[in-house]
């Protein structure tokens, strides 16, 4: 395209605008305004263009990742589906989870609570038993025993008053003990623990003050020394019938004391 020229060398123009002669060889005229106007029309519309286009791109950015929009899509519609009730239960899960341990542990700490209160009153009636097997057993060797009618000059229960912590029920059996813990073993049957009868003889044979519990001068326990309870001037003596008002406590106390009932 190139201006059309007169023959003098003048542009052409028609309507004040110059005239162009086309490739093909039409004549147009140039309308500067115009063009200027469609530029500035042209250039508005690319820049609004540029910018949506780089709109699009910043918000693609929140999308990195995401392969499947259409799996996205539904995701995302399944959420906003989600009706209130759903949510509240959500939100509740941890809540529920708390309540649920809260309730075993109150189950637990009951269960062991209610476990240590029937230990404790076996281990009560375990004891009662034990005391009463113990009185049974023990009292009543000492109150049945024949050593004690035939040998001592005080009543059985002030024999056990002194002795009694010496013997134990041990698998059904008494046993019995020497002041240093250990058991008292048989002399007639060696190697075996003796009976009751014969512990007690040997426990009494032991005691300092045998003379002032046996009966008469002459009675003394297997290995006793002979008493000389009349020889002693010195020797302590208290009547049976003072004798008998003390308690089983007050009993013994004065036979370890040395004391010697008279009748």
């Amino acid at each position: 395209m190139k201006l059309k020229l007169d023959d003098a060398g003048h542009v052409v123009v028609s309507d004040g605008k110059p005239v162009y002669v086309h490739d093909d060889g039409k004549e147009a005229p140039f309308d500067a305004a115009h063009t200027l106007s469609t530029i500035a029309r042209i250039n508005g519309e690319a820049k609004s263009h540029r910018e949506r286009a780089e709109a699009a791109e910043g918000k693609l950015k929140g999308f990195d990742g995401i392969d499947d929009p259409a799996a996205a899509r539904k995701a995302i519609e399944t959420v906003a589906n989600l009706d209130a009730g759903q949510l509240v239960t959500a939100g509740k899960v941890e809540e529920i989870k708390t309540a649920a341990k809260k309730a075993a542990e109150e189950q637990v700490a009951a269960a062991a609570k209610a476990s240590n209160e029937k230990i404790a009153e076996l281990e009560g009636k375990n004891t009662k038993l034990t005391d009463d097997l113990y009185s049974e057993k023990v009292g009543g060797a000492f109150s049945r025993s024949k050593y004690v009618a035939e040998k001592i000059a005080v009543p059985g229960d002030m024999l056990q008053a002194m002795f009694g912590n010496r013997f134990k029920v041990e698998d059904g059996k008494i046993v019995g003990y020497d002041p240093a813990g250990n058991k008292i073993y048989s002399r007639s049957k060696p190697g075996e623990v003796a009976d009751f009868e014969e512990a007690l003889e040997m426990t009494v044979d032991a005691y300092a003050y045998r003379d002032s519990i046996l009966k008469g001068s002459g009675n003394k326990g297997d290995g006793a020394l002979g008493s000389n309870r009349n020889n002693n001037s010195g020797a302590k003596t208290i009547s049976r019938a003072a004798f008998d008002g003390l308690d089983p406590a007050a009993r013994g106390a004065k036979m370890k004391e040395g004391y010697t009932v008279t009748d």
